[in-house]
């Protein structure tokens, strides 16, 4: 009966597992931290009706009925008047930048048409680039500012279904009018398409030659750290150019996706975030051992990306933290700039704080992957 199962083998073979799995630290840790990663950001961080965005004011007075509808906007709990504009186009300059999620224009003559009963107007200009993000705080305007001007009228005691006409507001969807949610998230694929799998090919640059055992013929070369690490990502820039040509027809020919901006732009803010991608793989492939902890790896980086980076979820909506941890991905800020170039025809200025955070990107992981790389040769 030995011969086709011994209890003694098998605890030989589980304490071998045991003391392989303890010291693959790595894939321990992916045991222990995906989950709780999960866990904390599915829990904490994630929500599809983000509350407190911000908003900018434009108004020509600032009579009592301006201020009770700014304060009942505030009261939702969906607005937070961050900037006051002096003129639509600062405000123009505000949304387009996005820097504000909505701007409020209270015309001039909003108090002396609430004093003649003219059904004062209100307008509202929405970024709309995300459809989520804006619906919840749209759906509250009408009922709100009414029931909120009745009330600094004096006339409590009317039903809220006639306060409903008391005031009208004229809500502008900027950027995307019909809520098509496939301009939101085609520009955004290209982001997530890119990471995945560049970061994923070139995170095994180096240690596919350690298991294939040719490490030691590439360290014998006559090249330094920086032409080997060139070496091994620029062939992917290649591999990226296809991926783009692909993304960007399909968001053309297939979701008819519009594109007002600079092509040329956005091909430049391309190229850098390729960069930062695969240096960022080959920055994991001198961390790993082997493939499958190189993969590993990637996909411990992949997850809170594709999470925290506003893609999936709208990223006002987040908690502050969540936000912070968002700011130092990559993806969060080609994602601000694909869809600000595509959507919104943005320009160098409007987004030429998000090219430079990635091209910081690209100084940091470069730095990384050459004073890894040197540890590598002893």
């Amino acid at each position: 009966m030995s011969a086709f199962f011994s209890l003694s083998r098998l605890g030989a073979l589980l304490a071998k597992e045991l003391i392989q799995m303890r010291r693959d630290r790595i894939t321990f840790g992916m045991m222990l931290g995906v989950p709780l990663i999960q866990l904390v950001l599915f829990g904490y961080a994630i929500n599809n009706d983000p509350k407190d965005l911000p908003a900018a004011l434009v108004a020509a007075s600032n009579d009592q009925y301006t201020r009770a509808m700014v304060s009942a906007l505030e009261t939702t709990g969906y607005y937070r008047f961050t900037h006051v504009a002096a003129s639509a186009e600062e405000a123009e300059a505000l949304i387009a930048r996005g820097d504000v999620s909505f701007v409020v224009t209270i015309p001039s003559d909003f108090a002396r048409r609430v004093e003649r009963g003219d059904n004062p107007q209100i307008l509202i200009e929405a970024d709309a680039t995300d459809p989520a993000a804006a619906g919840g705080a749209i759906a509250t305007l009408g009922t709100v500012a009414s029931e909120a001007l009745l009330r600094e009228m004096g006339d409590e005691s009317i039903a809220a279904e006639q306060a409903a006409g008391r005031v009208e507001i004229v809500v502008h969807r900027r950027y995307n009018p019909e809520a098509i949610s496939q301009y939101n998230i085609v520009p955004g694929l290209l982001g997530v398409i890119l990471q995945m799998t560049l970061v994923m090919m070139t995170s095994i640059a180096l240690t596919r030659e350690t298991e294939r055992g040719t490490m030691e013929n590439l360290l014998a070369m006559p090249a330094s750290p920086a032409e080997i690490m060139l070496g091994k990502v620029l062939p992917y820039l290649g591999v990226g150019a296809v991926q783009v040509a692909v993304v960007l027809a399909a968001a053309k020919l297939l979701f008819s996706v519009p594109f007002v901006g600079s092509l040329w732009l956005l091909l430049g803010a391309i190229f850098v975030f390729v960069m930062a991608l695969v240096l960022l793989g080959y920055t994991i492939s001198t961390v790993a051992r082997t493939q499958m902890q190189a993969l590993q790896l990637t996909i411990f980086f992949f997850l809170p990306s594709i999470l925290l980076s506003g893609f999936m979820f709208p990223y006002r909506g987040m908690p502050g933290w969540a936000q912070v941890l968002g700011e130092v991905l990559p993806l969060t800020h080609f994602l601000r700039v694909t869809r600000a170039v595509m959507l919104k025809g943005a320009d160098w200025p409007a987004v030429s704080g998000e090219v430079t955070a990635l091209g910081l990107f690209v100084v940091v992981f470069a730095a990384l992957a050459l004073l890894r790389f040197r540890r590598t040769l002893d």
